[in-house]
């Protein structure tokens, strides 16, 4: 079951961390959406400040025909694009946990509420790859 917090939805999985990558990925790419970027936190933060932190990694999810209608609708939404998904192993517990950004919140950002219906749409997609899992 999915949780919601102030500006995305996550989930935790019975799933080791590389399992959860795998999945979500895949979950994702059922959806429309492909991986642009791939940023290991961990790895990261080891070699940039020699700080020790949990597996950490942030996805760059795009859906190239739905970021093409958000883009010929709102240039300037591209400072909101890709989609953020994390896959991380909690610190406290080592439960793995999925989460996604709310497009909804996303959009209210830009001030347009006719985008509103559109990002409710995406949201719906990046939901039903988190519930897959």
């Amino acid at each position: 079951m999915s949780t919601e917090t102030n500006y995305g939805i996550k989930r935790e999985v019975n799933y080791s961390y590389e399992e959860a990558v795998e999945k979500i990925t895949s979950a994702l790419s059922a959806q429309g959406f492909g991986i642009l970027t791939e940023i290991d936190v961990k790895a990261t933060l080891k070699k940039k400040i020699d700080q020790d932190f949990t597996k950490y990694v942030i996805l760059g999810a795009c859906n190239p025909g739905l970021a093409y209608e958000a883009l010929s609708e709102e240039i300037d939404i591209g400072l909101l694009l890709p989609c953020n998904v994390i896959v991380y192993e909690h610190p406290e517990n080592g439960k793995t946990v999925i989460g996604v950004i709310d497009p909804e919140i996303m959009v209210q950002a830009t001030g347009r509420t006719d985008l509103v219906e559109f990002a409710k749409n995406v949201r719906e997609k990046l939901q039903s790859a988190i519930d897959a899992i």
